[in-house]
């Protein structure tokens, strides 16, 4: 039996009713994400090249869009355990160049910004209250990485009652397996996955009057 299979067989993988009202979440696309060099490769430029029509079409439609940046005080004060994990995440300070989101994603007036010092964007921020706030139903999800951040923010929306709908070429990881593997466990569990014009002909279709 295959692993597919086992999955379905067990009652995973059902499909979830996508309504609107629909927004945006924009998970970590800052320059240290982007570079190779600090945290990023794999396909996380691709994600972010990709991502830059999907939040033209957010921002036209008028969804509510919020984006995420990890950045830790300045003296470190609040060091925790995922700092302790990966000490690197530290050098993310507010005023520094590689927790600066991508200059072609940059934050539109009216779009929020939430600051984390943990992998989920919802966790210890507003972003939950600012989303049911502006009725929220369905979060379509970009950002990176799969296996971290991204899979992090979903499980936490779920459990909060938004539908997840992961937008699967608009996030990246460092690492292709990862990647693929966090995909494969987000639509057996916890989001539906479509690719970036899957997911805007569904949102198009589910606006357009009757």
């Amino acid at each position: 039996m295959s692993e597919n299979q086992v999955f379905e067989r067990q009652g995973f993988g059902a499909e979830m009713e996508l309504a609107p009202p629909f927004g945006l979440l924009i998970i970590d696309f800052v320059n240290g994400f982007a570079d190779p060099d600090i945290f990023g490769g794999g396909n996380i430029t691709s994600a972010i090249e990709s991502t830059r029509p999907l939040l033209q079409q957010a921002r036209e439609s008028g969804w509510p869009v919020a984006h995420s940046r990890i950045v830790f005080a300045d003296d470190g004060a609040d060091h925790n355990i995922f700092s302790r994990k990966v000490p690197g995440m530290l050098t993310l300070k507010e005023h520094s160049h590689a927790s600066a989101i991508v200059p072609e994603l940059e934050p539109a007036p009216g779009e929020l910004v939430v600051r984390k010092t943990v992998p989920s964007a919802f966790f210890g921020t507003t972003l939950a209250a600012w989303l049911t706030q502006h009725g929220v139903s369905t979060l379509l999800v970009a950002g990176c990485v799969t296996s971290g951040c991204v899979r992090a923010s979903v499980v936490d929306a779920m459990s909060l009652g938004f539908t997840p709908l992961v937008v699967s070429d608009c996030v990246g990881d460092r690492a292709i397996g990862p990647h693929d593997a966090s995909l494969f466990d987000m639509q057996q569990k916890y989001a539906m996955i479509m690719d970036r014009q899957a997911a805007l002909d569904f949102c198009r279709s589910a606006m357009s009057p009757d």
